[in-house]
């Protein structure tokens, strides 16, 4: 059987993406992307729809999120370039269906992006007097220039951020733990039924872990670096997300979370007052822009791949020659992204990505199907439960996708 051949993208004079980053900070750009996008954005309404049973609801994310993780790891261990989601689909589909899902994608992308950027924009408009839609524009214009000024600076801010978020985290979680049993975690206000919903909604929590694969021209040892680090990835911010969504309903009341634009503070400030809240209240600032950062320059690398690949306008593939960032695709997203800040209501924005989401996870599960029969080449990693060549998590994927998909589409009606 024919191997896939790996795609080095090239620019005129022979440059190329440079390779700066290890298992550590591919493994730390991923739990960047994750923790910043829900946790602090979206907990206080979610927290509205299912009460003391949102840890349920993250769980559930969790498990759907490992499914389609495990197809993700297993079809990039055997793809290297920077296109992910095209190259998967174009091997299994073809080239037609490839370039409409990842047009998707990409829409996905600056979607997210856009709405983690209102989440900033709550946190910031509770500190200062600032117009809520100028804040969430100045953080895209903010975090576009910095992707556009080259890999190795945007990994040192993911770092420093990532540190300060996860910390962040811990605070609330610590806080909580001495009044863990104080409610009954399975009280569902709105049955099963609206744990699910809830769970399609904070699925956009976990979104990240599928953008990681995009990065695999800029990492060392892709094959084995990039697989690893989407596990863990997942692994890490589910314990957290869980953790933290016990403890904050264990702290605050329910009633009080529920639709607050700045949620985790508020749930800082009953404990330790207006300067825990500040406190909070910063560091969440650096979650949900990290996650902006991140979002955008994974979504520009796909622009980028998908340039080398002759699907999009070639001129998305231009690399500066000093920065060694692809400059054309950084801005092209920054832009549509600051377009959709406009829409103001985060909670439609993430709706909305999670139903473009579940709908790409499905048809990604069913590639890695696929392509067990379609390409035998070996893989790096193999997901485990396996039935022959089928991939029995794979079909899980597919099935949990299309139910959270369907989830997604009764909260948007």
């Amino acid at each position: 059987m024919k191997k896939i051949a790996s795609i080095t993208p090239l620019i005129k004079g022979g440059g190329k993406l440079k390779k700066e980053l290890g298992l550590f900070s591919v493994t730390v750009a991923g739990v960047g992307i994750i923790l910043g996008a829900g946790i602090y954005a979206l907990i206080g309404i979610a927290a509205g729809e299912t009460g003391n049973t949102i840890w349920l609801s993250f769980l559930i994310s969790a498990i759907v999120a490992a499914f389609t993780g495990l197809s993700y790891a297993e079809l990039s261990s055997i793809f290297k370039g920077d296109a992910g989601e095209y190259d998967y689909i174009n091997a299994g589909f073809g080239r037609k269906l490839a370039g409409f899902v990842s047009l998707l994608i990409i829409f996905t992308g600056v979607v997210s992006s856009a709405a983690v950027a209102l989440g900033f924009a709550g946190y910031l408009s509770s500190l200062i007097a600032i117009r809520y839609l100028f804040a969430g524009i100045a953080i895209v214009m903010l975090m576009a220039f910095l992707n556009y000024w080259g890999i190795k600076e945007s990994n040192k801010f993911n770092l420093t951020a990532t540190t300060i978020e996860f910390l962040g985290l811990v605070i609330i979680i610590l806080l909580g733990i001495k009044h863990f049993g104080s409610v009954d975690l399975f009280e569902m206000p709105n049955g099963f039924f609206g744990v699910l919903k809830t769970g399609a909604l904070l699925f956009f929590a976990f979104m990240g872990f599928e953008t990681i694969v995009k990065l695999s021209e800029e990492a060392k040892n892709p094959e084995k670096t990039i697989p690893k680090a989407i596990i863990l990835s997942v692994v890490i911010t589910a314990i957290l997300y869980i953790l933290v969504a016990i403890s904050a309903v264990s702290i605050l009341p329910v009633e009080q979370i529920a639709g607050s634009k700045s949620p985790l503070a508020d749930v800082a400030a009953y404990s330790f007052g207006g300067t825990a809240f500040i406190i909070l209240a910063i560091i969440a600032l650096f979650s949900t822009s990290n996650t902006v950062l991140l979002t955008m320059l994974t979504t520009s690398r796909m622009v980028y791949g998908m340039a080398e690949r002759k699907f999009l306008p070639k001129i998305f593939s231009k690399i500066h020659k000093k920065r060694g960032t692809p400059y054309v695709a950084v801005f092209a997203v920054g832009i549509v992204t600051v377009a959709l800040t406009f829409f103001e209501d985060i909670g439609f924005v993430a709706d909305l990505t999670t139903v473009l989401l579940f709908a790409t996870f499905a048809l990604i599960n069913l590639v890695a199907i696929v392509l067990r029969y379609k390409k035998d080449e070996k893989r790096v990693f193999r997901m485990p439960l396996n039935i022959g060549k089928f991939p029995v998590l794979s079909l899980l994927g597919v099935i949990t996708s299309l139910i959270m998909l369907v989830f997604s589409v009764i909260n948007i009606l």
